[in-house]
Formats: C-alpha cells, sequence, structure tokens
C-alpha cells in the first residue's frame, strides 16, 4: 500500500467495458504529511474519494483483489480514504 493524494478526475467515454461504471481519479504519492512527492497516475476509486483526499492506493496484481476491480485491467486502485497518520507516535496527518 502506499500513500497518496487525490489531485483530479479522469473521464474517458471510450474504455474497455470492464471499465464502465468505475470512477478514474488522479493521484500522486505523498509522504506521511501528505504532500505530494510523486508522479500522477490514474487510480480506480472504491471509497469515493474526492480531490484533495489523502488514500491508500494499492497497485500491480493487489489492485485487482477488490470486490470492484476483481478480473478488470487495472493497475492502480483507492481503497481507503485516511482520517489520521500517526509516526513514531507523533500524528503527522489529521483530516480537517
Amino acid at each position: 500500500m502506499l500513500i497518496a493524494k487525490v489531485v483530479g478526475s479522469a473521464v474517458a467515454t471510450i474504455k474497455d467495458e470492464k471499465l464502465n461504471g468505475t470512477k478514474l481519479l488522479v493521484v500522486r504519492e505523498a509522504n506521511v504529511q501528505g504532500e505530494v512527492t510523486g508522479k500522477p497516475l490514474v487510480a480506480i476509486d472504491t471509497v469515493d474519494a474526492g480531490a484533495g483526499d489523502l488514500v491508500l492506493i494499492a497497485s500491480g496484481s493487489s489492485a485487482r483483489q477488490t470486490t470492484v476491480t476483481k478480473d478488470r485491467p487495472v493497475d492502480a486502485v483507492i481503497m481507503a480514504i485516511l482520517d489520521s497518520l500517526e509516526v513514531d507516535g507523533e500524528v503527522t496527518f489529521r483530516k480537517s
């Protein structure tokens, strides 16, 4: 699992039929303070995340293990929205 921040959305009216009905969001890997650090990628949203949310994503074959993404051509999935992060006893992120 990776920490990522939702930075946008993607719309594709023509896509593989197995992706019909899925919400596509653009995310970037983030550090434990919630600051973006990585390149953007598109992930299937399974938890109704939105812009600015700090989320957990899975990629590769693990991305196809959720109910929504099983047997679909998916390489990244948003599977949780973070409320807070604590690292070494210090809260580094708290959803406002």
